[in-house]
């Protein structure tokens, strides 16, 4: 594994040198601990909702359907959601504000029982979230993949970040990266390979002071010049 020197310049090559590079990355800040913890849970399961409904719809059109998802799920208040009754979940499957996809439907109560077990746990989801070490990121997402719905993988990393908390994402340009670096030989593919990436990230985020979603971000722009990481 090369020093993060050598990963910084080459991402700053592709993208107009350092003071670019920086201002690039200062687009995309995590947010601190206590700004976490003072989200409202609500407010988590909207982020979560969004994601997994993303998975597999084009971003664009959950987007711009946003709106009527809040209307139709009701502010994604945690204990209407987890308490959805037959007749509720019936009407959202023809409520044309949301994508009708009745295993994501499903996944909105679900997850919004996992955060009332965590506010129960933790006092809040979102003091819960904040408290976790960035340093065993994937225990993390171990929770969400066990304890949650549909939010395993990059869905789940993707999640984390929206929340603010740092967060690296496994896109195909992270783990190009990963294998220039000899982190990895291939892609992902097990736990083994997930506590590879983590110890290299703990090192690198030792070495450069940098959090998981700047490291991660660095990384991909290491191989991709295009506007999106």
């Amino acid at each position: 594994m090369s020093d993060f020197d050598a990963v910084v310049a080459l991402a700053a090559a592709r993208h107009g040198g350092p003071e670019a590079l920086e201002a690039k990355l200062a687009e995309h800040r995590s947010r601190t601990a206590d700004a976490i913890a003072a989200i409202p849970d609500a407010r988590i399961l909207a982020e979560m909702t969004r994601h997994l409904f993303q998975g597999g719809f084009s971003w664009k059109v959950i987007n711009a359907k946003w709106p009527g998802f809040e209307e139709a799920f009701e502010g994604f208040d945690v204990h209407r959601c987890a308490a959805m009754s037959e007749e509720w979940f019936d009407a959202l499957l023809k409520d044309t504000r949301i994508i009708r996809n009745a295993a994501k439907v499903r996944a909105v109560q679900v997850n919004a029982q996992f955060l009332l077990d965590l506010a129960a746990e933790h006092g809040s989801a979102a003091r819960f979230f904040a408290g976790w070490p960035d340093a065993d990121f994937v225990g993390l997402l171990e929770v969400l993949k066990k304890r949650a719905s549909r939010l395993g993988g990059e869905t789940g990393m993707r999640f984390l970040r929206t929340l603010g908390k740092p967060a690296f994402i496994l896109t195909q340009d992270v783990v190009t990266a990963l294998i220039r670096e000899g982190v990895l030989t291939k892609a992902p593919g097990g736990k083994g390979d997930m506590a590879k990436v983590q110890q290299a990230f703990n090192t690198w985020s030792a070495e450069t002071g940098r959090d998981l979603t700047a490291l991660s971000r660095l990384l991909a722009m290491s191989v991709e010049s295009g506007p999106y990481h």
